[in-house]
């Protein structure tokens, strides 16, 4: 036991550490905000330094949300190898290092977080030539309940009772979950997402909020979903529990799934990922098809 602890640590430390990533500006979002003083470190936005084609305006902007049971944060096989991606497809992406439970935090930190990114991306539209309403959130497992929740209770203002004035929409024009977390119901849940979460004393009713699939507003933004069947990890059943309600509703979606790919593999240079090249195939022409790029 103390040998796997030891190798989670490492592991973990490794990976704090690529949030150092060169060629990336770090945004701390909570820096000005009173009484969030000790929040400022965990809460950052990583912004490429450099602008991608700065003679081209109206570019869509991509949050990303990296994965780890909100516990912790996969930064390089999600986070910034996805960003690599979108800047090679002229697509603006920041990279949302958020609160987890490694440092103490669980919801309403998580929304809180996704909530003040979205805000200062559109409050900065002009300064990265973005299309303050071509603005998306990808996230992955835990990451892609987070950007689940954004689209879903963007209309709920977590700033406010920071004090935060809000000057821009809080919810984003779609969200792309990849292997998602989605149920905390018992049969489906991946449970330690769902601790980190929500912690050991949840109630029916939070169960229920945190449950996407019994979440979704009549007006959902678009969702783009993607997952394998033989995830060991996240069952393969809450992406099918998900469609389902975003069908059910009639909300503009579409689910993309492989027999075998399991789960974690990101954007990073994998066999599935040069398999299936979904991000190549899939995502960015979903993007153009619902107007999100051109």
């Amino acid at each position: 036991m103390k040998k796997i602890l030891t190798t989670i640590l490492l592991l973990l430390l490794f990976d704090i550490s690529l949030s150092a990533k060169s060629g990336y500006k770090k945004i701390y979002l909570w820096r000005s905000v009173k009484g969030m003083e000790t929040n400022v470190r965990d809460t950052v936005l990583h912004v490429p330094e450099k602008i991608i084609n700065p003679q081209k305006k109206n570019k869509t902007a991509m949050i990303i949300c990296p994965g780890g049971s909100y516990h912790h944060l996969g930064m390089n096989n999600e986070g910034f190898s996805s960003a690599e991606f979108f800047m090679e497809n002229e697509i603006v992406p920041f990279v949302l290092q958020y609160r987890v439970a490694y440092n103490g935090h669980h919801h309403p930190e998580m929304l809180e977080d996704i909530q003040m990114a979205i805000n200062y991306v559109r409050s900065h539209a002009e300064e990265y030539g973005i299309d303050k309403n071509k603005l998306g959130c990808i996230g992955y497992s835990a990451g892609g309940h987070l950007v689940l929740m954004a689209g879903a209770f963007g209309k709920t203002d977590e700033l406010a009772k920071l004090g935060v004035k809000v000057t821009e929409s809080l919810r984003p024009d779609f969200v792309a979950p990849i292997y998602p977390v989605v149920s905390m119901q018992d049969d489906i849940a991946h449970k330690r997402s769902r601790k980190n979460l929500i912690g050991r004393k949840y109630t029916k009713e939070t169960q229920d909020k945190f449950s996407m699939e019994l979440s979704l507003p009549d007006d959902m933004v678009p969702v783009f979903l993607l997952a394998c069947k033989d995830d060991p990890i996240v069952k393969f059943e809450n992406s099918e529990r998900l469609y389902k309600s975003l069908q059910e509703k009639k909300i503009t979606s579409v689910f993309y799934f492989y027999p075998k790919g399991g789960h974690g593999f990101g954007m990073d240079d994998n066999w599935v990922n040069r398999k299936y090249m979904w991000n190549k195939t899939y995502l960015i022409p979903w993007m153009k098809e619902i107007g999100m790029l051109e």
